[in-house]
């Protein structure tokens, strides 16, 4: 059997840090053994696409394989980091298929996203992935914490400091998670976390003088 051809010139290569993410427009059996079998509608990450037009490496699950590239939809665009998109969104399924086909494994930023959202099932998927780094600072000095407290997501801020967030890293401008929370919880969460390293009375006194 002949391989089909696409009749239509491949799309750009991605750009480090981007991914090509395909649905399947129809199904297809693998010919040859090293050819991917998947049904339509299925997500394709698209691995190369730089060794063929016509014949693209891609995983779908736990398999990889070559794809006729005129089996997957034309239109679809790449998603510019989709692991921080996922968490940032909340989109716990999308999260999780990312971290299972490694796509831009887990890092701070979109601990950050998902710190950020207050979506408590995404931070608690990827505090669980191996070196994902929970005091690490963003552009301006933020850690996950931090935009937990600013957004005032008590239960997320508890499980931040359980995965062992540090409260007192300061930001660039100089201000503390507790600086920024304004809930009650939020607040007590962080005054309770800093109790071995400072007492409530600093945290009073620094009250007294905003």
């Amino acid at each position: 059997m002949s391989k089909p051809r696409p009749g239509r010139p491949p799309p750009p290569v991605p750009k480090p840090g981007q991914v090509k993410v395909f649905r399947s427009l129809y199904p297809y059996t693998a010919q040859q053994t090293d050819e991917l079998s998947f049904d339509e509608g299925d997500t394709l990450y698209i691995l190369d696409m730089t060794s063929s037009t016509d014949w693209w490496k891609a995983k779908c699950g736990n398999k990889v394989g070559l794809i006729p590239s005129n089996y997957v939809e034309s239109s679809t665009e790449s998603i510019d980091f989709p692991l921080h998109e996922a968490a940032k969104r909340g989109n716990v399924p999308f999260l999780q298929e990312c971290l299972n086909n490694n796509v831009n494994k887990a890092g701070s930023i979109p601990l950050h996203w998902a710190s950020h959202g207050g979506h408590i099932d995404c931070v608690k998927i990827l505090l669980a992935v191996p070196n994902c780094q929970v005091n690490v600072q963003n552009k301006i000095g933020d850690t996950p914490v931090h935009s937990a407290a600013w957004k005032g997501h008590p239960e997320v801020v508890k499980l931040l400091i359980e995965h062992g967030a540090q409260v007192d890293v300061r930001n660039n401008e100089r201000k503390r998670p507790y600086d920024l929370a304004k809930d009650p919880e939020t607040l007590a969460q962080l005054k309770l976390a800093a109790a071995p390293r400072t007492t409530s009375q600093d945290y009073g006194d620094e009250e007294d003088s905003d």
